[in-house]
C-alpha cells in the first residue's frame, strides 16, 4: 500500500476516477436492491450513481488531456488512510437507515479525498476541478435531499416507511415474540415442578437452565426451518432462526435466575414476580407490534401462564 502524500498527481487523478466508478456502482446496487421494496428511494440512488458518472467523465476528459489514454490501476485498498468498509450492496434484503447512513459516510470521505487531493495538486487545472468536485460532493447531501423531495413524495415514503414496518415485523417482532412467548410459558411447568418436588434452589436452577437452553435450541430451529423466506418476505431463515432461539432462551432464563438465591421461598417469590413481568411485557408486545387490544392479549397470555404454572406445582407437589 501507498501514503496518499507519496502519489504522484496522475495517480491522484487516476484514483479519483476509479472512486467515482466504484461509487456510482454501489449506487446502482443498492437502486436495484431497494428496487422491488422501495422503488422511490431506488430512483434517488440510480439519480445519484448518474451524478457519480458525470463526475468520472469530467475528471477522466482532463487526464486524457493530460497524461494520455493509460490509465493506471490504483484503488481505494491500495491507499493507506481509506476506511474499509462492509459491501452491504450485496446484502439481501437490505435495510433502508442502514443504505442512507452508508451513503452519508461515502459523501463525506469522498469530500474529504478531493480536500486532500485539492492540496496536493500543483497544476492549476487540476486543482481546480477537483475543488469543483470536493464542493460538489459536499452538496450531495442536499441533492439526494432534492431528489428525495420530488421523487419520495410524502404519500411514497409514507408507503415506504409501512413497507419497512412489516418487514420489521415479519422477520424479528414476530420470530422474537414467539420465542419470547415459548420460553417464558413452556419453561414454567418444569421448573417449578423442579422445585416443588426437591424443594432445592441450585438443582431447581440446573433444570429451569436447561429445559431454557433446550428450548431455544428447539425453537431456533423449528423457525429457521418453517420457511426460506422467499416468498413470504420473512427474511433469512438464520437470522429469523437466531431471533426466536435467543428469546426463547432469554424468556425462560428470567424466570430460572432467582433460584441462584439459596433461600427456597425467596427464590420461589422472586421468580413469581418475574413471571408476571414477562406476561406483562409479552401482553405490551402484542399490543404495540400486533395490534390486539391490551385486555385481550393480557387475558390469553396470563391464563395460559397460570394454567402452565399450576400444572407445574400441582405435577412437583404429588
Amino acid at each position: 500500500m501507498k501514503r496518499f502524500a507519496d502519489l504522484s498527481e496522475q495517480e491522484v487523478l487516476a484514483l479519483a476516477i476509479t472512486n467515482e466508478e466504484e461509487d456510482s456502482r454501489i449506487y446502482r446496487g443498492f437502486a436495484e436492491g431497494l428496487r422491488e421494496t422501495y422503488p422511490a428511494s431506488a430512483k434517488v440512488f440510480e439519480e445519484m450513481a448518474d451524478e457519480e458518472v458525470r463526475h468520472r467523465s469530467m475528471l477522466f476528459d482532463l487526464y486524457r488531456s493530460k497524461f494520455g489514454e493509460y490509465l493506471p490501476l490504483i484503488r481505494r485498498q491500495d491507499v493507506k488512510g481509506f476506511i474499509q468498509k462492509k459491501a452491504l450492496w450485496l446484502m439481501q434484503p437490505l435495510n433502508l437507515d442502514e443504505v442512507r447512513k452508508y451513503a452519508e459516510t461515502m459523501e463525506f470521505e469522498a469530500a474529504r479525498f478531493y480536500r486532500r487531493a485539492e492540496e496536493a495538486a500543483r497544476d492549476a487545472t487540476v486543482r481546480q476541478l477537483l475543488i469543483e468536485l470536493g464542493e460538489a460532493e459536499v452538496v450531495h447531501e442536499s441533492l439526494a435531499h432534492k431528489l428525495g423531495e420530488q421523487i419520495l413524495t410524502k404519500s411514497a415514503r409514507a408507503k415506504e416507511d409501512e413497507t419497512a414496518r412489516r418487514i420489521f415485523l415479519l422477520q424479528y417482532v414476530q420470530p422474537g415474540l414467539a420465542g419470547l412467548m415459548d420460553g417464558s410459558v413452556s419453561t414454567l411447568a418444569p421448573l417449578f415442578a423442579a422445585a416443588f418436588a426437591t424443594h432445592n434452589t441450585w438443582e431447581t436452577f440446573v433444570v429451569g437452565l436447561a429445559a431454557s437452553v433446550g428450548a431455544g435450541i428447539s425453537m431456533g430451529f423449528a423457525e429457521a426451518a418453517s420457511d426460506d423466506g422467499s416468498l413470504t418476505g420473512r427474511g433469512a431463515p438464520w437470522l429469523r432462526g437466531t431471533v426466536c432461539g435467543v428469546m426463547t432462551t432469554i424468556g425462560g432464563v428470567g424466570h430460572t435466575l432467582p433460584f441462584l438465591i439459596r433461600d427456597f421461598w425467596w427464590a420461589t417469590v422472586l421468580a413469581v414476580m418475574v413471571v408476571a413481568v414477562e406476561l406483562m411485557a409479552i401482553s405490551w408486545i402484542r399490543h404495540r407490534f400486533m395490534d390486539t387490544p391490551f385486555l385481550s392479549a393480557a387475558f390469553q397470555v396470563v391464563v395460559g401462564g397460570t394454567l402452565v404454572f399450576l400444572a407445574g406445582i400441582l405435577i412437583g407437589s404429588s
